[in-house]
Parts: structure tokens; sequence; C-alpha cells
């Protein structure tokens, strides 16, 4: 039965099921910043059938597809992957999706399903994304390395609730794009921006998920 999962939380079932992520994606069900509630809260808060979920999560711990669980890995290990898979990608993300959203503006901004205001909107969560990632950079993670994670609490606290701001200009960023749906007759740049965008929002909440409900949560954990 998939009535167990109903009351796990989501950072818990993204933790332990592989593939659960890509589940949580199609019903826009969010694991990263709201990690803490549980399956059923999520799904009935979308108005969605939670059993319906479960099942699916249900499948894929079947199908016993093996994931890379970070939660077993050395702590040096996951900050190196953090910096390098989605700090460094972030950076490259940002300034060509801005590019092609400032494009997009210019040539369709008269038509109605024209994203208009994207570009600034993405220039703002570049902006905030920045200073978050150096105060992980230049504060937390060093504090982390060294070994210091029992005083980390303040920063992790600040990092949590920024990460909350940055869930919420990804709702805004959802919103302004139909969803990140392009028009059926979008040209090639507006379609090459939406699949930009896609792959940012999927990075940015895996990014965020590992740092809410592994890193933090093993930096928080009483040394033994």
């Amino acid at each position: 039965m998939s009535l167990d999962l109903l009351e796990q939380s989501l950072g818990q079932l993204a933790c332990d099921i592989p593939g659960a992520t890509r589940t949580f994606h199609h019903y826009s069900l969010d694991f990263c910043c709201g990690g803490q509630k549980s399956l059923r809260e999520a799904a009935l808060s979308k108005g969605l059938n939670p059993l319906l979920i479960a099942d699916a999560l249900r499948t894929l711990q079947a199908a016993g597809e093996r994931g890379h669980d970070w939660r077993d890995e050395p702590q040096a290990l996951l900050i190196s992957h953090i910096l390098e898979r989605y700090h460094a990608r972030h950076r490259e993300q940002l300034p060509e999706l801005i590019r092609l959203a400032r494009r997009v503006e210019t040539v369709h901004g008269a038509r109605a399903s024209c994203p208009n205001g994207l570009a600034d909107h993405l220039q703002d969560m570049y902006q905030e994304l920045e200073g978050h990632m150096l105060k992980e950079e230049q504060v937390l993670f060093p504090m982390l390395q060294r070994g210091l994670g029992e005083r980390a609490s303040a920063p992790i606290q600040v990092l949590r609730y920024e990460h909350d701001q940055h869930g919420e200009a990804l709702e805004t960023l959802l919103a302004l794009t139909d969803q990140i749906t392009p028009p059926a007759d979008a040209c090639n740049t507006w379609r090459a921006l939406y699949r930009g965008l896609v792959e940012f929002r999927d990075d940015l909440m895996q990014h965020i998920h590992l740092e809410n409900n592994v890193l933090f949560v093993n930096a928080m954990k009483p040394a033994h």
C-alpha cells in the first residue's frame, strides 16, 4: 500500500526514491522549499489526489532504480558537487536566458502570449542568486569545511529564507510563461528560451533540495 508514503515529507521522499523528483515536477509539487510538507498536505493544497502520486512513487520504488544518495557522501564531496554542478551552471544559464528573453520581448512584445517582463525578472533572479551563492561560498561552506557546523545555524536560517524567496521567484517565472509553455507558433528563439527555462528551473530546484534537505540537515546534526 502507498498509505505509508502519504505522511512522509516531500524532501524525504525526494532523497529516498530515485526518480521521485521527476514525479514531483510532473505534478508541480515543490520538494525543495516546500520539502517539509507531507505528500498528503502538498497534494491536497494543489487539489491533487495524494493516493495517485503515492502510487506513482511506489511504482518507482518497485522498479528498484539506483539513484545517487548524497546523504551518505562526505560533506566535502557534496559541497564540491553543488559548486560545480549548480553554482557554476547558474552563472552560465542566467546571462544567456536574459539575452534570449530580451530578444523575444523585443520582437514579439505586442503579442498577448509574450512573456513581457521576463528578462527583468530573470535579471533580478540572477542578482539575488549571485548574492546568495557568494554567501554560501564565502561564509557557510568554509564554516562547514572547517567542522564548525554547530555554529552554522544562523547562516543556514538566512539561506533557507532566501531559498524560499527563490521559490517564490520561480512561481512568478511560471506565471509569466504560462508554466513555461511556448505558444504553438513560437519562433526558434522563443522555444530555445523556454527549453533553457525548464532546465534552469529543474536545476535550481534540485540545488535547493540538496542544500535544504541534505547539506543543511546533516550540518545541524549534533556531533557524536
